[in-house]
């Protein structure tokens, strides 16, 4: 009898071997499929990220040379919004604000570009004598300010997100390149600001000499 008891317990408890051993197995299993399938959604992204670059890139081959200039000075942020939109389906449970957010930025850049566009194609004896384009320059700094909030927005959800890895330094990178950009249009409404017109050069020089 007791012959009975100690094999029927052996018998159980090497069945719950296997069976923890097959669970293991299946869970490894699992894991390295779900693996698979981030890696190959990430490739996928990233290719498409690469198509709408080049894209961009043959867009402006057909335009003026100034259109040029503003494109592909502003074709690291229009970049980055096409990525923040790409990556939504792999940035979990972030992803619908991130894409907002990204889509805002879309409608930002257009309003820079054309901003900008101007500034580039104010005619320099205008310039000398009527100074910069003053309107342009504000509405370049209202954006940026309005940037700057979605980016602090978009910082706040990468803390949030539980993407690790490569996704997480994809995410990064993006927004880091977001910031430059309005760095970038930072300096170039504050310099367009810098550019008086003549009259107004004439009367600061007569303060400084009274």
């Amino acid at each position: 009898m007791k012959k009975i008891i100690i094999l029927s317990l052996f018998l159980i408890f090497f069945a719950s071997a296997v069976l923890a051993q097959n669970q293991q197995i299946q869970q490894q299993a699992q894991s390295q499929n779900m693996s698979q399938v981030a890696a190959e959604k990430i490739k996928e992204v990233k290719q498409k990220i690469e198509q709408k670059q080049q894209e961009m890139e043959q867009e402006i081959q057909s335009m003026e040379e100034i259109s040029q200039k503003v494109y592909k000075n502003q074709n690291q942020v229009r970049t980055a919004v096409h990525s923040l939109l790409e990556m939504k389906d792999i940035i979990g449970g972030i992803g619908s604000e991130v894409s907002q957010i990204a889509q805002e930025f879309n409608n930002s850049v257009q309003s820079t570009i054309k901003a900008e566009e101007r500034i580039e194609k104010r005619n320099r004896i205008v310039r000398f004598f009527a100074g910069g384009d003053e309107e342009a320059a504000e509405l370049i700094e209202q954006e940026v300010n309005r940037n700057r909030e979605r980016i602090e927005q978009l910082n706040q959800l990468r803390e949030q997100c539980d993407c690790e890895g490569e996704i997480e330094a994809m995410l990064q990178e993006q927004i880091q390149n977001m910031e430059q950009e309005q760095e970038r249009l930072q300096q170039l409404a504050q310099g367009e600001k810098q550019h008086k017109w003549l009259l107004g050069r004439f009367s600061n020089w007569l303060k400084k000499l009274f």
